[in-house]
């Protein structure tokens, strides 16, 4: 911005001595240098002549935080109790959740002054969005993967190309399984094995207990009585 000042103050004083023909090319110049059109570049130009001493920086000064750390967290509390639902969503609806968690001793009494209630009741929807966007990305589960790398038996195992030739007839089956674990993998849960004949798109689900051995033998012989045609070849992870 000092940089523009100085060019504008560069050229305020010839632009007012200048007939309306060299005026016309100082704001062409300007205008090239700094990007401004040329009502900006004029007015800039009017300005300068106006103002005394060398161009510098404009400091400004930062804004203060609006919304504390008392009404961060009963927002978060808020939030999390509605079901995390959008920022703009929650905005609507927050002169309905407050008063009612305030009632039943869900949210912090002494966080939830008058005054955090007051910004609670009038904040934006955008608003929150931001104010919540550590929290809401801290909260989103990350995929996890069961399948284990076996690099003895990949390296053994030629890789198939996108490019290569596919099967031209059914009964080559890729299988995979699906772990319904949550956000851990932790204890037992189910699983699907999902099997997909490669030439028609056939699919068969079957639920699966657990990764024992014995379930997923089971699971599979279950696939292939269903296949309304002969195995041929089966591929897994």
């Amino acid at each position: 911005m000092a940089t523009r000042r100085e060019i504008t103050k560069k050229h305020a004083t010839d632009y007012a001595k200048s007939s309306k023909t060299a005026k016309g090319l100082i704001l062409d110049e300007l205008v090239a240098v700094t990007g401004w059109s040329r009502a900006n570049a004029r007015r800039a130009l009017s300005t300068a002549r106006k103002r005394k001493g060398p161009a510098r920086s404009v400091v400004r000064k930062p804004r203060g935080r609006t919304y504390g750390y008392d009404t961060l967290k009963v927002l978060i509390s808020v939030w999390r109790l509605a079901g995390m639902p959008s920022g703009k969503y929650l905005a609507a609806t927050m002169d309905l959740w407050l008063p009612k968690l305030e009632a039943f001793g869900e949210l912090d009494a002494k966080r939830l002054t008058p005054a955090v209630a007051a910004q609670l009741m009038t904040v934006s929807g955008a608003t929150i969005d931001r104010l919540l966007k550590p929290t809401r990305d801290a909260a989103r589960p990350k995929g996890l993967s069961a399948t284990k790398a076996g690099p003895l038996l990949r390296n053994s195992i030629t890789v198939r190309k996108a490019g290569d030739e596919h099967e031209q007839a059914p009964g080559f089956i890729e299988a995979d399984m699906v772990v319904h674990c949550g956000p851990t993998l932790a204890g037992e849960f189910a699983r699907t094995l999902t099997a997909t004949d490669v030439f028609t798109g056939w699919t068969e689900n079957v639920a699966v207990r657990n990764g024992a051995h014995k379930w997923v033998l089971a699971a599979m012989d279950e696939v292939i009585a269903r296949l309304p045609f002969p195995l041929v070849g089966l591929d897994t992870d």
